[in-house]
């Protein structure tokens, strides 16, 4: 049972401590708030809503690969906005903050807060949208 209790309740902690130890203790006050602490900033702020360069976005945290630019498109929304990612590179969590129910998304490698996915939207012909902080995001150019 203690086995149990030791795998249930503190794997996750002590592995976000090795993690926070590799990739989160480089980031800044900003970048840790959103990344680790699951904030969220302003819309029409972030530094790739409106950027289209050909590329691929990757983790601030780890720098493991997220989107590739062929995803992003202009959703108007204030967040830097893709309808695809790349192959197990994200998953999803539920997310009832804020009194609603969410679908968070978050690095697979790092477990770094990246923002939420919303489906259903038709903004695309794939029908997704990943809402993503462009804090969460390091750009690199083809």
């Amino acid at each position: 049972m203690r086995f149990f209790y030791i795998l249930v309740f503190l794997l996750p902690s002590i592995i976000m401590c090795q993690n926070d130890l590799n990739y989160f203790s480089k980031l800044t006050e900003e970048e840790k708030n959103i990344i680790i602490y699951k904030g969220t900033e302003p819309p029409f702020s972030g530094e790739y809503n409106n950027h289209f360069e050909e590329g691929v976005y990757c983790c601030k945290a780890c720098g493991s690969e997220l989107f590739k630019s062929s995803h992003k498109f202009k959703s108007s929304c204030g967040w830097p906005s893709f309808d695809d990612e790349i192959e197990g590179s994200i998953l999803r969590k539920k997310d009832y903050s804020l009194g609603m129910s969410r679908t968070e998304i978050i690095c697979s490698k790092c477990s770094g807060h990246l923002g939420h996915v919303f489906i259903g939207e038709h903004l695309t012909k794939m029908n997704l949208r990943h809402c993503v902080n462009s804090t969460s995001l390091i750009f690199k150019p083809k």
